[in-house]
């Protein structure tokens, strides 16, 4: 998901080429056939524009909100609707909501449509979306070994034999010590594994590459991905195409009964017979000089040391200063960018741009806010306090909150806080 700015309602999206891509999609699903997942992944889509929030779609809806136009349908989607490249549900209809412009290039606008798409279908196949806090990947320790666990996958899906074989150990074997420094974590982690990592394999499987091309766009990918600055929500999106290319040379059925709890890293070492060592630490430790691990580490402690100063800073803007706090539902809807996220705690990520939507009214971030769960779930959003608490729209520092009928705030249980409230 990314963030976005909307506008007027100017005409912006070119309907013709709108259609073409609908072709191309519906080419790209005939020819899959639903071999990958069982089902076709064609369906209805809708592509946006951020700044005048016209849309283009491929067929009707259920409201009577789009208007035929030639093969296509056009309307503009209402404030109150995030924009992202996601599944949603809008007028009646569950949609592939992509971002206009799409890419230029074929392969990539392949790669996204699929991606996407995968989205729509996943409830129908059993996989349903979930979207895990995985924290644990800003630390030291879980930054390191998800580096050198991809590291390891690159050059497993380089070599071939029994060279391929062992990196894809090593892989497994720097995988299953993060989990164990991190137990509470597993589950989040192949979760969103399941989620983004498997829509991300199905738009580089269906990007219509040949495969010498597609792994080796994914070991691009995976050199490219430890630039990024954070793993938290980036991760899955590197990890679940390279699991789901090498489950597909060891064994083409890996994903007949798939369930959302499942590890692809599990069934990449049962489809290959490897066997774990009992002493995870030792062969970790002894294998990470494989990868250059020692200046992994060193820069690693660096970066460490850092995210701790930004961490204080926000600790210093959301816990010890004045805060409002806004309610979060699970009927919320929010867009960000899933490569700038910073864990704050355990419970608490903060999200440097975002939006958020409600029935209390629209958020617009752009200068960090905290989003806090319970339980699993986001319950809260923490942003600073109002500048000025009568004015509207409310603004505070990288924040504007455009309140809808009803709602106010209220004093917060410390002084100089704020909550917001409605007036029933």
């Amino acid at each position: 998901m990314f963030t976005f700015s909307s506008a007027g309602q100017g005409q912006s999206v070119d309907t013709a080429l709108a259609e073409q891509y609908f072709q191309e999609a519906r080419s790209i699903c005939d020819k899959d056939g639903g071999a990958l997942w069982g089902v076709s992944l064609y369906g209805p889509m809708l592509l946006v524009d951020p700044a005048t929030r016209m849309v283009v779609a491929n067929q009707g809806d259920q409201q009577s909100r789009l208007s035929k136009k030639g093969n296509v349908f056009v309307g503009h989607l209402p404030e109150d609707v995030g924009i992202a490249n996601t599944a949603t549900n809008w007028a009646g209809v569950k949609w592939a909501m992509i971002i206009w412009p799409l890419p230029s290039s074929q392969p990539a606008r392949a790669r996204l449509m699929a991606h996407e798409l995968y989205h729509r279908i996943q409830d129908d196949i059993g996989l349903p979306p979930s979207n895990p806090s995985n924290n644990h990947l800003d630390t030291f320790e879980g930054r390191l070994w998800l580096q050198l666990e991809w590291r390891a996958l690159k050059r497993g899906l380089k070599l071939s034999g029994a060279e391929s074989r062992n990196a894809i150990t090593d892989a497994l074997i720097f995988r299953a010590h993060r989990h164990h420094l991190f137990p509470r974590s597993v589950q989040s982690e192949l979760s969103l594994e399941i989620n983004e990592g498997l829509a991300e394999y199905t738009g580089v499987k269906l990007r219509g590459t040949l495969e010498a091309d597609s792994i080796d766009f994914i070991v691009k990918k995976i050199e490219s991905s430890e630039s990024l600055p954070t793993f938290v929500r980036s991760f899955a999106y590197t990890s679940g195409p390279a699991y789901g290319f090498l489950l597909d040379s060891a064994n083409s059925a890996w994903r007949k009964g798939l369930k959302p709890t499942d590890d692809i890293g599990a069934r990449l070492a049962k489809a290959l017979s490897i066997k774990l060592p009992a002493k995870l630490d030792q062969e970790a430790d002894r294998r990470l000089m494989k990868y250059d691990g020692d200046a992994l580490r060193a820069s690693e402690v660096e970066r460490d040391s850092n995210r701790k100063k930004r961490v204080a800073a926000y600790r210093e803007r959301f816990v010890n200063n004045p805060v409002l706090i806004i309610p979060f539902a699970n009927d919320t809807q929010y867009t960000y960018d899933p490569n700038n996220l910073e864990a704050f705690d355990d419970a608490s990520t903060v999200y440097p741009n975002m939006t958020a939507s409600n029935v209390w009214g629209s958020l617009t971030v752009t200068g960090g806010a905290l989003m806090t769960r319970e339980a699993g779930a986001i319950k809260r959003i923490t942003v600073s306090a109002p500048v000025d608490a009568d004015a509207r729209p409310l603004r505070g520092p990288g924040w504007t909150l455009e309140l809808n009928a009803g709602w106010k705030i209220a004093p917060g249980a410390r002084k100089g806080d704020y909550v917001l409230t409605n007036d029933k």
